[in-house]
């Protein structure tokens, strides 16, 4: 037989941890919260923030397609910019020879390539899928 005293104690317990676990979830969601902040914005006058809408203007500018990989280049550094709280601005195409546009992928390539370090979480992911199809767009002759 159960006694009122162990009746007692199943009841305190349960309550402890009933407690514990309804004091845990605020935690979980400041936690998260602290995660997301620190995926890291830029400044929108940072120095890197102005190397992405260099390397986006750079892209636009572009006029070749590169059988959509500068395209697919340019939404991911959108994309990065929109995780980053980064304005973008590209002014279109303006009709250059493909060497010209070579150059200009080199150029995006290397500035998107020397922010690598100064970005993180995922922006830093879609910077390096740009970096990605920017290489594959080079590759395309």
């Amino acid at each position: 037989m159960i006694s009122p005293l162990n009746v007692s104690m199943r009841r305190l317990a349960i309550l402890v941890l009933t407690a514990a676990l309804l004091l845990s979830v605020p935690s979980f969601a400041h936690a998260r919260a602290a995660r997301k902040a620190a995926q890291a914005t830029l400044a929108n006058d940072s120095a890197e923030a102005g190397q992405l809408r260099q390397a986006y203007a750079i892209l636009s500018t572009a006029d070749h397609d590169y059988k959509g990989h500068r395209a697919a280049a340019m939404k991911q550094i959108e994309a990065a910019a929109r995780r980053l709280g980064v304005e973008l601005k590209g002014d279109g195409r303006s009709h250059e020879a493909q060497q010209t546009s070579d150059q200009a992928l080199r150029a995006a390539l290397g500035i998107l390539s020397d922010i690598t370090g100064a970005v993180k979480g995922q922006g830093l992911v879609h910077i390096q899928a740009a970096i990605k199809q920017l290489n594959t767009a080079l590759a395309i002759k």
